[in-house]
């Protein structure tokens, strides 16, 4: 049994995980396996699965809280319900590992920053290297395995897979259910405000598999991340450190002007007015030469984040609509 074998490596009850999922299959059997013997407590919040996965989780002796799907769902509303539950069943709780179903967690990383957490207390949240677990499947995966390669050291955010002082995100009031992205970022702006610090670690934490083989769910992905950005400039982008307006900014620059001008330009000039969409072509070799690395990885790394303007211009306009409909925006799965 899960909670049984796991009360051995953390015998003072001091850490707990919370783990998010749905229909998650063999990774979530993957994840929950891969904290066996790591903490006193571990949560499964299920949002809805048809697949078995509340089920297999309860088997191995998993606290399971399955959410109540007739509310809106987001990965934040199911982490704080995870949390809520955790301070439950263990009540003297410091530490908190969240970490998505479809993720591995990697040997050694929960005790490495539990000591950090421990050595550093004013550091709220601490991370490390989350990696694709097959990159080579499809070029998106690849991207994602870039992506996640942040710099090491203090942060300005964490993601998905995280350890959290318990007293610091209490403070904060926990993540934020309304947002359908994002949410930890905006968290991470709430706790340093607060006088926290985030922190990443030279050392690998979580194997992720994000499953992304087609171009659609890309675009989808994308799109939510022009979601988020909005969202997050609207909601914090009036204090000093402005948080995502430059890259909501950039979002409207790059995927809404350039189209919107070739389409003015080809009214009233005809067609010498598309000549203005080589700016895309042009931005992707200014990024090209301006990063380094092999060639193969800045030119798809180029390519992608030009292209990626406007998936994010139709999540910016997204936000935009919903908040002049004075609606609740609709979930943006990728899966």
């Amino acid at each position: 049994m899960l909670m049984s074998m796991s009360a051995t490596s953390d015998p003072s009850g001091s850490l707990g995980i919370v783990v998010i999922g749905r229909n998650e299959g063999e990774r979530l059997q993957r994840c929950l396996q891969s904290v066996q013997g790591e903490a006193v407590t571990v949560v499964y919040v299920d949002s809805g699965s048809t697949d078995g996965s509340a089920q297999w989780a309860r088997s191995r002796g998993v606290e399971v809280v399955d959410m109540d799907m007739s509310r809106p769902f987001t990965a934040a509303r199911a982490r704080n319900e995870g949390f809520r539950r955790l301070l439950v069943v263990q009540p003297g709780v410091r530490h908190v590992q969240f970490v998505d179903g479809d993720c591995e967690v990697v040997a050694g990383w929960l005790p490495q920053a539990q000591a950090f957490l421990d050595q550093h207390p004013q550091v709220a949240a601490v991370c490390g290297r989350r990696r694709e677990r097959y990159p080579e499947r499809s070029v998106y995966n690849r991207l994602c395995d870039q992506e996640w390669d942040t710099p090491v050291g203090e942060a300005l955010a964490c993601g998905g897979d995280v350890m959290m002082n318990v007293g610091a995100l209490q403070q904060a009031g926990g993540y934020r259910d309304s947002l359908i992205a994002g949410e930890e970022p905006e968290l991470c702006v709430r706790l340093r405000a607060a006088g926290w610090k985030v922190w990443r670690l030279d050392a690998e934490m979580t194997l992720h598999d994000a499953a992304m083989l087609r171009w659609g769910q890309w675009w989808r992905r994308t799109r939510r991340a022009g979601y988020a950005f909005a969202e997050g400039a609207h909601l914090h982008g009036h204090t000093p450190e402005r948080h995502w307006v430059r890259e909501h900014r950039r979002a409207w620059l790059w995927g809404v002007a350039p189209l919107v001008a070739a389409l003015l330009g080809l009214a009233f000039i005809g067609l010498p007015a598309l000549l203005v969409l080589l700016v895309y072509p042009l931005q992707m070799l200014r990024m090209f030469f301006k990063t380094d690395g092999p060639a193969g990885q800045r030119a798809l790394a180029a390519a992608f984040l030009v292209l990626g303007k406007l998936p994010e211009a139709q999540g910016a306009l997204d936000f935009l609509r919903d908040r002049l409909l004075q609606r609740r925006g609709a979930l943006i799965e990728y899966k």
